[in-house]
């Protein structure tokens, strides 16, 4: 099982998330766009943020199952990155961001980080990344794209959010992907869909 372990970029820090971020979590998960392309529950409570601190970071590290990191710049937490659903080598990943943060390339230099760590040997040692997320979610898709994923196309009621069924858009990285941005993706992941 991987030990939560610091990463970091040239802009920032990646590390675990702990008890001082509660507030912080609780805060930036009520934005109405992170509740519309993510699975956190909405309306989002602080509650949600003790638990998610408290149990499924731990629990998704000590079970090797989810390795999950805060972004942190500036020492501000600024959103979230993780590899979860990780079994036979393969993981997912998944990531929100604030909204003061956004546009400014920290996701993209945050997945670019997590990603080397995850098909490292001395890290994950991942052999297959998938990206998935709501279809219309053309911020995702353009820091997925910006990753060197490749589209892989739309699952029709492939995604469930809060009990409801949506279309899900997929990707896959592959540890010998060029790290460039992937030219296969159609014209509809260019254009973000409204909240």
């Amino acid at each position: 099982m991987p030990k939560p372990v610091v990463l970091s970029g040239e802009r920032m820090v990646l590390s675990t998330p702990v008890e001082a971020d509660i507030d912080r979590i609780a805060e930036l998960c009520a934005d109405p766009a992170i509740a519309r392309w993510t699975t956190v529950p909405a309306p989002y409570r602080r509650q949600h943020a003790v638990g998610f601190v408290t149990s499924v970071v731990p629990d998704g590290w000590a079970s090797g199952r989810v390795c999950t990191w805060a972004i942190r710049t500036g020492g501000v937490l600024v959103g979230m990155v993780s590899i979860g659903d990780i079994h036979q080598h393969r993981g997912e990943i998944g990531f929100w961001l604030a909204p003061e943060a956004r546009g400014l390339g920290v996701m993209s230099e945050a997945v670019r980080v997590v990603i080397d760590y995850g098909f490292a040997a001395d890290g994950l040692g991942l052999r297959r990344m998938v990206w998935r997320a709501l279809a219309g979610n053309a911020a995702s898709a353009a820091v997925a794209r910006r990753a060197g994923f490749h589209w892989d196309g739309v699952m029709p009621g492939g995604a469930e959010q809060r009990g409801q069924r949506f279309d899900e858009w997929r990707a896959t990285l592959l540890p010998d992907d060029p790290r460039a941005p992937a030219g296969d993706w159609p014209d509809v992941t260019y254009v973000q869909a409204a909240l």
